[in-house]
């Protein structure tokens, strides 16, 4: 495969609302250079970068996908994302390894939510954006009022760089050419606004501009369009349809002619340090420099084991080079560069900056980490990318006994893949819970473990993460005392509690005077209470926002341990949390929902019937809106089966934790009922268990000749 130096090579990241036509436009390119023969189909499962099994049932894409476009004049580093948004954290991802977000719109659907959401994501990683207006083909297209809503919604810094003509048939340039006929608007006054917004980031130029009147050419636009690029003064808006192939060509031209090479465009966001001491590293793309590359995915397959997807920022990589893992100490040796294409691998010897590469069967790489050659490039990370949160959640369990390692282990590998799908394990209730971003992400999730892990597991709704506080302040004391004719147990506690403010978490506050319970028992004390936490008094939830105050004590110079301190501290913690009015707090979360400005209504109404309430709303382009939140979790079950039901399928919402607040008395009553239920059975089981151990049948089974 030949190389291409770095000045001659572009990444770029088709972003957008799902249906947008991401996947068809990539086979479009792929096609029109020449890099597959014929573009292929979603439809019929045969596109380069829906590849996956679940992707051609679905029909969209689940992960995002690399490829690359070899041009005479440069390689084009293409990765397709998903667009829906139980799979935007592909897509967020995809970010830190491109120069240009390209964000493309369905002509016929206008600006959606995951539209604006990639344009903000964007802009925030200091990328350069171009808007890419797909499907300009469809019937009863209103292409001048797509263009409107789309300078309205992002700026008016969004300029056409070409134009439909024909019909939607072809389209001309507005850039490289001063004049020419389109389907609306004019091509000399596109150029004409190109240039002006253009020339505005380079002083001299629009002095020379405006007072000598000298046209200028489009060779001497080239790094101040660059700079616009940067500074986000210029969005670049593209016309093409993906099915007819119009405007594909000139979008090729675009992306090879004016999209910038890792020289050009802004640098990646690496810091140098840790937490506060952390710094600002500015990478080079200079072949020639240590090598510095950044994961950006992470691939676990079954067959071929882990993959990691890299972009090199400095230096180069090449087969047997030494590369560290973050701060690792033990190099790992390159034994085989890949460039991906799709499902295929293919081997290449050496990767410059701006390359996007992979290495086969490393344990050590991880999502977000840092690959280099030196320890000069220590402690080097990436600015941490801001996902979603994980809140939909099914508790899973494996069906055949045996299995739980394995679910383990397959549940590791998924989230080391995916950034927003999260695993979490409740001791208390011995529950394991997997969480994503919405109904289809797990659904996803679960169909994968089956088809291509052959594990077969149980689901069910994860219980509610209730938790548990006081509302008021109490004393609690407790003194423990075993003799058992050898050496005893001693230790005597006085403690205080009160509550703290939502959220603070647990407090432990030493106050003891005049050495009443030794130093080294303090932990032993703090131990005990720390049990408590894990199961709170009124419902087993574990409890929360509470300051605990030792203040007094007694011990024993010969009889005085650890585990009697435990013991103290424990039960007098219990005596006082007894008296301090305990609550059952739930979980509030704040939404999101995006919907049609005509279906307002129906949000707001639900949303109260839910406990919930709405606190605002936001007008989004093409008659859209945001209706912001919030309502108790316990309440948001089945939420999204219901928001699609009464919109027509248009309608979407991201949630987040926001706050606990105290639970309604009914709701505390049937918690507290279940769990004194939950005990009792508890305790029928341990007696009856004790019992039998306990009978003479039982000892006799167990080989013990019962007395006579």
């Amino acid at each position: 495969m030949a190389d291409f130096a770095t000045s001659s090579i572009r990444t770029v990241a088709l972003v957008g609302h799902g249906g947008a036509g991401k996947t068809s436009l990539a086979e479009a390119l792929l096609a029109k250079a020449g890099a597959i023969p014929l573009a292929g189909s979603v439809e019929k499962g045969t596109t380069v970068s829906d590849f996956d099994p679940l992707e051609k049932q679905f029909q969209h894409s689940l992960h995002a996908s690399i490829m690359h476009v070899d041009t005479p004049g440069a390689r084009i580093h293409l990765i397709d994302t998903p667009g829906f948004p139980d799979f935007i954290g592909q897509a967020i991802g995809a970010l830190d390894a491109v120069e240009t977000a390209a964000v493309v719109v369905n002509a016929a659907s206008g600006i959606e939510m995951i539209t604006s959401r990639m344009m903000e994501w964007a802009a925030d990683r200091h990328l350069c954006r171009i808007v890419i207006v797909n499907r300009i083909d469809a019937e009863n297209v209103d292409l001048p009022g797509v263009l409107a809503s789309i300078r309205a919604a992002f700026g008016n810094e969004c300029l056409p760089i070409n134009l439909p003509a024909d019909g939607g048939r072809r389209v001309v340039d507005c850039f490289f050419n001063p004049s020419g006929t389109a389907d609306f608007s004019s091509v000399a006054e596109a150029h004409q606004a190109l240039v002006d917004q253009v020339i505005e980031v380079d002083e001299e130029l629009m002095a020379k501009y405006l007072e000598q009147g000298e046209s200028i050419e489009a060779e001497q636009l080239h790094a101040p369009f660059e700079k616009a690029l940067r500074e986000g003064h210029l969005v670049p808006v593209c016309f093409v349809s993906a099915r007819t192939g119009a405007g594909v060509a000139e979008l090729l031209e675009v992306l090879v002619k004016l999209a910038p090479n890792p020289t050009e465009g802004n640098p990646p966001m690496f810091t140098k340090g840790d937490g506060a001491s952390a710094v600002e590293f500015r990478s080079v793309p200079d072949p020639a420099k240590h090598a510095l590359a950044h994961v950006f995915k992470v691939v676990v397959d079954p067959f071929v084991g882990k993959l990691g997807v890299f972009r090199v920022h400095q230096g180069t990589v090449t087969k047997d080079t030494q590369l560290y893992v973050g701060e690792s100490k033990k190099p790992f040796k390159v034994g085989h560069l890949l460039m991906l294409q799709g499902a295929k691998h293919v081997e290449i010897e050496r990767a410059f900056p701006g390359d996007i590469a992979a290495v086969a069967k490393v344990d050590e790489v991880v999502f977000d980490c840092v690959l280099h050659d030196s320890h000069d490039e220590d402690r080097i990370h990436m600015v941490p990318l801001s996902f979603p949160t994980p809140m939909h959640g099914l508790a899973i369990a494996p069906k055949r006994r045996g299995d739980e390692q394995r679910l383990s282990e397959v549940l590791h590998k998924m989230c080391a893949e995916d950034p927003t799908l999260a695993v979490e394990h409740d001791a208390t209730l011995n529950e394991t819970v997997l969480r994503g971003l919405g109904e289809l992400h797990l659904r996803s999730a679960l169909e994968r473990m089956a088809s291509q892990f052959k594990l077969e597991v149980e689901t069910r709704p994860p219980r509610i993460p209730y938790r548990e506080t006081i509302t008021g302040k109490a004393e609690g004391h407790h003194r423990h005392k075993k003799q058992t004719g050898g050496a005893g147990q001693f230790g005597e506690v006085f403690l205080r509690i009160e509550p703290l403010p939502r959220g603070a978490g647990f407090e432990f506050v030493d106050e003891v005077k005049g050495g009443t319970i030794p130093t080294q028992f303090l932990p032993a004390v703090q131990k005990g209470v720390e049990q408590v936490l894990a199961t709170g008094p009124v419902a087993g939830f574990p409890l929360q926002d509470v300051r605990v105050i030792v203040y007094d004590g007694k011990s024993h110079a010969v009889d005085s341990k650890e585990v009697a301190f435990v013991s103290a501290g424990k039960k007098a913690f219990i005596d006082a949390i007894s008296k301090a009015r305990p609550i059952v707090l739930e979980p509030i979360v704040s939404l999101e929902v995006h919907c049609q400005a005509d279906k307002m209504g129906d949000i707001a109404g639900d949303l109260a019937s839910r406990r919930g309430q709405v606190t605002g709303t936001q007008t989004l382009a093409a008659g859209a809106l945001a209706v912001i939140g919030s309502a108790p979790l316990a309440e948001l079950e089945g939420y999204g089966s219901r928001l699609k039901a009464f919109t027509g399928g248009h309608g979407s919402y991201t949630m987040a934790l926001a706050r606990y607040e105290q639970a309604p008395p009914t709701v505390q009553q049937a918690l507290a009922a279940e769990y004194e239920a939950s005990e009792a059975r508890g305790g029928l089981i341990r007696r009856v268990q004790e019992l039998g151990a306990r009978s003479p049948a039982a000892a006799g089974h167990r080989g013990v000749r019962p007395s006579a």
